[in-house]
């Protein structure tokens, strides 16, 4: 079968010379009817000859040379075997050489996306997180996070999140294990994501309930544990056999403590948190959680500063953490009116904090609490309570039985807002978070309801118009929303 495109033989190309020069002999009225003509194409005798359903002849000059479609010069690229063969490179390229560029990036794109693919599949779906779990709880998770993260469906993600946690229990795994807490907590996780904020409620408070009567059995009856290693028994085949002594059990018992604690203490937090969401908003939930949370962290942190760390027991809340959870409830104080108790948290939670926006967003909190705080004998502080602080320094009034006048509050809250505006303007390139410029935003407002309270009336509507424009360049709704409402008590 001949195809379009294959160059004319050599044997043709000396025939049509010869074929010309007898041409050229002959009379110019000579008929030459199934010669080649005088530039050595075939005429029309000569190409039904050779087709026979061909009735034109073929056109002069080149050999005619159709390119050969798309698909089809793909197809022979994806020839594995013979592609990166030069010979067989170098005739596609000649026959078809726009087609073959186009086919070989695309075979080169394709290479790189399923390469690509395929890293990213055994680095997430193979990573240690799923290695340490028995091979049908690893994939009952994958599944789980697929449905959750990559094609969600909600039925399917919650079907393979029990059926993971049912699998953990007939392995035998330790349900206060942090690898099966994890799955409990990456399931609120998921559904505070979803929305389903009640959902994410009910999985962290059953998993701190039973993480409350774990803690109360190891304190009481160390011994009826589940999973606790008996003192005596031999445990290992033959060659790797030992027996477990009473500290080994009691190391087991510190150790397990301490991780159920400092979980435990995590998850009372955030159901904290949670609880003072708008789609909930119960704070008086929100305010146990929170205090249960403090009470037990800043215990903990008082009996390994007396007696010591024990072996076993590892590393505590950090200060981060820690502050953290005392701002978490100077906030619940806050909402509950009682500014007094909130301002040493606050404070606390000034000194322990590292992230300079974050700082600012603290300073916004005092200069709120300052700024509605009565004239009453001032609060007490935390000095000395809380990790790093030897009572020393501390930034709130010392004197005991001092009372402050409204004046004096206001004052005060004015200088916290503007060391929250300076704060949050510092930072610049990767230090600078929308954090940031969402503190600057409220510190205006807050400067802006203090001037207002102190009858200064055309500064709180420069300060109200000054938020409104940054709040607008950093899209943040809630500043704007904020101000206008400002601006609106002015004009009353």
């Amino acid at each position: 079968m001949l195809r379009a495109g294959i160059r004319p033989s050599t044997l043709l190309i000396r025939r049509s010379t010869a074929y010309t020069r007898a041409l050229k002999a002959l009379p110019s009225s000579t008929p030459y009817h199934g010669l080649p003509d005088a530039r050595g194409s075939l005429v029309q005798d000569q190409t039904r000859w050779i087709t026979s359903d061909s009735r034109r002849p073929q056109p002069s000059g080149q050999p005619n040379k159709q390119k050969e479609a798309f698909w089809q010069t793909l197809r022979r690229a994806l020839r594995f075997s013979s592609i990166f063969r030069g010979q067989s490179l170098r005739k596609l390229f000649r026959e078809s050489p726009e087609e073959t560029v186009l086919a070989v990036l695309l075979l080169l794109a394709t290479s790189g996306a399923v390469a690509y693919a395929v890293y990213m599949y055994f680095n997430y779906f193979y990573a240690e997180q799923f290695t340490r779990y028995p091979p049908d709880v690893a994939k009952s998770l994958r599944r789980a996070l697929y449905y959750s993260n990559h094609q969600p469906d909600p039925k399917l993600a919650l079907k393979y999140y029990r059926l993971a946690l049912e699998q953990c229990t007939a392995h035998g795994l330790d349900p206060f294990s942090n690898d099966v807490i994890g799955i409990k907590i990456q399931l609120a996780a998921w559904l505070e994501k979803m929305g389903n904020i009640p959902g994410a409620i009910r999985v962290l408070d059953l998993v701190l309930s039973e993480n409350k009567k774990w803690l109360s059995l190891v304190e009481t009856s160390p011994e009826r544990l589940p999973g606790a290693p008996r003192p005596g028994p031999i445990v290992g085949d033959d060659q790797s056999a030992q027996s477990i002594t009473q500290e080994d059990f009691e190391q087991w018992v510190r150790s397990s403590r301490a991780r159920v604690l400092l979980k435990s203490c995590q998850i009372s937090v955030k159901l904290g948190t949670l609880y003072a969401e708008e789609h909930v908003l119960d704070n008086d939930k929100s305010h146990e959680h929170l205090m249960w949370a403090v009470e037990t962290a800043l215990t903990e942190f008082q009996r390994r500063a007396s007696d010591g760390t024990k072996d076993g027991e590892g590393s505590w809340l950090t200060p981060e953490e820690i502050g953290g959870a005392l701002e978490s409830l100077g906030n619940s104080y806050e909402r509950k009116g009682q500014f007094d108790l909130a301002l040493p948290l606050f404070f606390q939670a000034l000194r322990l904090c590292r992230d300079q926006c974050h700082l600012a967003v603290i300073m916004n909190n005092l200069a709120a609490s300052f700024a509605q705080h009565p004239p009453r004998p001032p609060y007490e502080t935390l000095a000395g309570i809380v990790p790093g602080q030897d009572g020393k320094e501390s930034p709130t009034p010392a004197a005991s039985g001092q009372t402050w006048t409204r004046k004096e509050h206001l004052e005060s809250a004015a200088r916290w807002a503007k060391n929250a505006l300076k704060h949050a303007k510092e930072p610049t390139g990767e230090a600078r978070t929308p954090e940031c410029d969402q503190a600057c935003a409220v510190a205006l407002v807050n400067l802006g309801d203090i001037a207002m309270m102190s009858g200064d009336y055309n500064v709180a509507r420069r300060k109200y118009e000054r938020a409104i424009q940054v709040s607008e360049e950093n899209s943040f709704a809630e500043g704007v929303k904020q101000a206008q409402a400002g601006l609106a008590r002015l004009s009353q």
